[in-house]
């Protein structure tokens, strides 16, 4: 057990022993994502008594390193409006937002009468949950471009008590647009009266607010920058969008494309931390949906029961053949879903990327059925079932990763999520494909 599970593990026996006085002492020594981690562990009842002996600025931070699934929220509406709004008072106006954003709109109403900045998380509540304006903080260190580098630091250290964690200062022009980034260490060595227009440099990439947070991870990523100015379409700034935030945003909308790459309809987190009942009917319907298509394949199988009973060996290639396209196809999806959330194919590339998946089809499709018609042909049935068998995984080899990256491809220029494209179906066409093919080839060549 690491030092870190020991400490997490007798804040926890203290929380539960209702030593209040003494959860409260060992919370001030450790993170906040310690605390909150302990908090998420209690029933509400307890979750809530220890919040209100917290210290506000501690438990704000305790709270907004909650998951969503695990309710912060539910706390703040059961607290006083006053004991409330102190923890507003400690938070990120982001994360203010984001809190009460999941709050019923009296609760909301109730709180935010409490709160001194209410006009900024009110604004930053009117942009989308998922896009950069729903990301950003208001809270950023800009100076204007007209001062001097020692005016500049007066104003940094300004404004730095108020703003915590900046890694960027800005620069603007009289009408607060974004003209620039003042580079700190620069700043620190230019002579005190060289003006700030000639140290700072151009913005190397900003951000509007109705950008889906998926691109701004991209181009932070892209640009490497710790942050990312949101501007308005004038140029105005806005706020900022800092690294940390972008890696909750990755790790997200990661969760959410594996859960609908394997056929879970994409719940995102509130998936990983469902109840099982919850769980359990959430997955229902995408095992119903598995299920006509199985009947499907079932249905090619039958309409070939004749060729199967005169031809026993193919119930046993069937499978072959049905589950190595299902894998070509799955490893077609995966690449292509994952080089469209890279930002890998851009207009012009997509037939490219096509093309390239079906040769690669076509090559390893030709090596796989040789080895297994070549298996196939010692049966009992000589050659010729051997060359329908190559013939079919060949054929499906080639479906299957066409499909694998031509479907993604055409939902996202459609405008929806290629994560859609899951196994399920991939799986489903290419056992559907391949027993049609091994078994009407069969019947044509062999009876």
């Amino acid at each position: 057990m690491t030092e870190q599970d020991g400490s997490l593990t007798d804040l926890k026996a203290l929380a539960e022993s209702g030593d209040v006085a003494a959860f409260v002492e060992r919370a001030r020594e450790l993170h906040a994502s310690d605390v909150s981690d302990v908090l998420a562990g209690l029933d509400q009842e307890t979750r809530l008594q220890l919040v209100q002996a917290l210290p506000p600025e501690i438990a704000s931070e305790a709270l907004a390193e909650m998951e969503e699934e695990e309710h912060p929220e539910a706390v703040l509406a059961a607290l006083v409006p006053e004991h409330a709004a102190d923890i507003f008072d400690e938070l990120d106006d982001d994360d203010a937002a984001d809190l009460i954003a999941d709050l019923t709109a009296e609760t909301a109403e109730r709180i935010l009468s409490e709160v001194e900045d209410r006009d900024e998380i009110e604004r930053l509540l009117t942009y989308d949950e998922e896009s950069a304006g729903g990301l950003m903080t208001a809270s950023v260190v800009a100076v204007a471009q007209d001062v001097t580098a020692a005016q500049a630091l007066d104003e940094i250290r300004r404004q730095g008590e108020e703003v915590e964690d900046f890694y960027q200062v800005y620069c603007v022009d009289a009408r607060h647009h974004l003209v620039g980034i003042l580079p700190l260490q620069r700043l620190v060595v230019a002579r005190p009266e060289r003006p700030v227009r000639e140290i700072m440099d151009p913005p190397p990439v900003v951000a509007l607010p109705e950008m889906d947070q998926e691109e701004v991870a991209r181009l932070m990523a892209r640009y490497n920058v710790p942050a990312i100015a949101v501007v308005s379409a004038a140029g105005k700034l806005l706020g900022r969008i800092t690294f940390d935030d972008v890696i909750d945003v990755v790790e997200a909308e990661s969760t959410e494309d594996l859960l609908k790459f394997g056929g879970l309809g994409g719940e995102g987190e509130a998936e990983l931390g469902a109840e099982w009942y919850v769980a359990a009917r959430r997955r229902l319907p995408w095992l119903y949906l598995n299920l006509v298509t199985a009947f499907l394949a079932g249905a090619v199988v039958y309409l070939f029961r004749d060729t199967i009973s005169r031809l026993v060996a193919l119930a046993a290639l069937m499978p072959i053949v049905a589950g190595l396209g299902g894998n070509a196809g799955t490893q077609s999806l995966a690449v292509t879903v994952r080089r469209i959330a890279l930002g890998l194919n851009p207009p012009g590339t997509r037939m490219a990327h096509v093309a390239k998946e079906m040769l690669i089809g076509l090559v390893n499709g030709l090596a796989v059925g040789a080895v297994v018609g070549l298996v196939a042909s010692v049966l009992g049935h000589g050659w010729h079932l051997g060359v329908v068998v190559l013939l079919a995984m060949w054929g499906n080899q080639l479906a299957a990763v066409t499909l694998g990256a031509a479907v993604p491809l055409g939902l996202k220029r459609l405008g929806f999520d290629p994560a859609v494209a899951s196994s399920v179906f991939v799986t489903a066409f290419t056992d559907v494909v391949g027993f049609f093919l091994l078994l009407s080839l069969a019947t044509w060549l062999l009876l």
